[in-house]
């Protein structure tokens, strides 16, 4: 077939999609019939829809065929915050309670008049000041993490913790091994810094560890990146029994462990972190974004003796020190019991959120936790996950697909509702119209 040809058919493709000839969801011509409809090869054919999915304007779904996507949804929905006048915010968690600004008037007038002032101005020492450092590791000692103040570092919230974990300990190319549903500011590092992911399946409370290990045995792992406390978007906590084979399978292969724990406060009574259990191989990576608030941007890393330089050195290289102002805030909090009474307050809230949700999504499949901050419902058969968001962006509420969080090849027709953004008192009434456009779209 001559390239001028092959070029037409998919520019005649792209046209129809973008114009509405051919209509979202509308399952195209199998790769063999497009084929014999053309008069080309398989291989051809095959070329056709690469193009077009590379063009975001299909997706190839193993055993389901190939798709029309929505291309009027906003681009990377649920990477990118999209700030729009009175749309429904379900995409990114930010919880916040009432007394939360004037608590931070009170901490501005008490931090003006106190004798440390000047010194903020100051350069600060590159991973936080002694002080900081032991307030923070007086907060993990709260959670019964018990780890020496030396092995902490301050950082500008987890997601800076993370690109400094990346950046400072894996190079490109490096092989790091994930949840097939993920966090997505990972899977965006990992593409940044040209990292491999792999993906492995989910178990009911967690990884299988039996496919990780097949992983470890025919590729050379280098990294483990997982949620143990509060998955995200799944919710699951592992248990102390799987974290412990994890360990165990992370000493047997050289793994180095990326844990994440900024949903953990949400859960009492947790199995001890991963860094409890092998603090030689563990990066323990959490913030304040989520307990306090997400615009005071304050996170710290653990890592075990070996890894601080290299840490310290990308601390430096991308934001050179400590956050100053808000870590100095963050830290009185933790000693006047301000950030215990937070997370205290936020627990009751997420899990009357979820109260809200059983109510709602009652004889509808979903998976959460009681006390979690996010809802995960997959979609029935033939429900596609693009044509609900739309819908549902048409009636002013924001949701993710399950896009941005996939790691393997098949991306699930499911979507995540982030809970914690809505006013309480509306909760009700947006989940009962997300309900209801589901519902809709179900029965086509």
């Amino acid at each position: 077939m001559a390239h001028s040809r092959y070029k037409s058919l998919v520019d005649k493709f792209a046209e129809d999609i973008r114009s509405g000839r051919i209509s979202p969801g509308t399952r195209l011509p199998t790769h063999r019939q497009l084929a014999a409809d053309e008069r080309m090869s398989l291989v051809t054919a095959t070329r056709v829809y690469a193009e077009l999915e590379a063009m975001g304007l299909v997706s190839g779904e193993i055993g389901r065929g190939t798709f029309v996507r929505e291309i009027a949804l906003p681009a990377n929905l649920g990477i990118e915050q999209h700030v729009i006048t009175d749309m429904v915010d379900l995409n990114f968690n930010y919880p916040s309670l009432p007394s939360q600004t004037e608590l931070l008037r009170s901490a501005l007038r008490k931090l003006s008049i106190s004798g440390e002032i000047e010194a903020l101005l100051r350069y600060q020492p590159h991973g936080g000041r002694q002080h900081e450092r032991a307030a923070m590791s007086k907060y993990l000692k709260s959670r019964e993490i018990n780890i020496p103040m030396d092995n902490l570092l301050i950082v500008s919230g987890a997601q800076h913790g993370l690109a400094s974990t990346v950046m400072a300990l894996l190079k490109p190319g490096d092989v790091v091994a994930v949840d097939i549903l993920t966090y997505p500011g990972f899977k965006i590092l990992a593409e940044t810094y040209h990292l491999e992911l792999l993906s492995v399946p989910a178990a009911e409370d967690g990884l299988d560890l039996e496919a990780l290990e097949k992983l470890c045995k025919h590729r050379r792992v280098r990294a483990l990146y997982t949620m143990p406390t509060l998955h995200n978007p799944l919710g699951w906590v592992m248990s102390e029994n799987q974290r412990k084979r994890l360990v165990e399978l992370a000493r047997r292969y050289g793994l180095l462990i990326i844990e994440d724990a900024v949903y953990a406060f949400l859960i009492e009574n947790a199995p001890p972190p991963l860094v409890e259990l092998a603090p030689e191989l563990t990066i323990y990576v959490s913030g304040f974004s989520k307990s306090i608030a997400t615009g005071l941007r304050v996170g710290f890393i653990v890592a075990p003796d070996q890894h601080l330089p290299a840490l310290t050195r990308a601390i430096r290289v991308t934001t050179w020190n400590t956050p100053a102002l808000m870590t100095s805030i963050i830290c009185e909090w933790i000693h006047d019991g301000t950030v215990a009474e937070l997370e205290e307050e936020k627990r009751k809230d997420a899990q009357a959120r979820q109260l809200i949700v059983k109510e709602i999504f009652a004889g509808i499949r979903y998976i959460s936790h009681p006390s979690s901050y996010f809802v995960w419902l997959p979609l029935a058969e033939e429900t596609r996950a693009d044509q609900v968001a739309m819908a549902l962006i048409q009636e002013n509420i924001s949701v993710s697909t399950a896009e941005p969080f996939a790691t393997s090849l098949h991306v699930p027709h499911a979507i995540r509702l982030a809970i914690g953004s809505v006013e309480l008192k509306s909760l009700l009434m947006v989940l009962k119209k997300v309900k209801y456009v589901i519902e809709l779209h179900s029965y086509f």
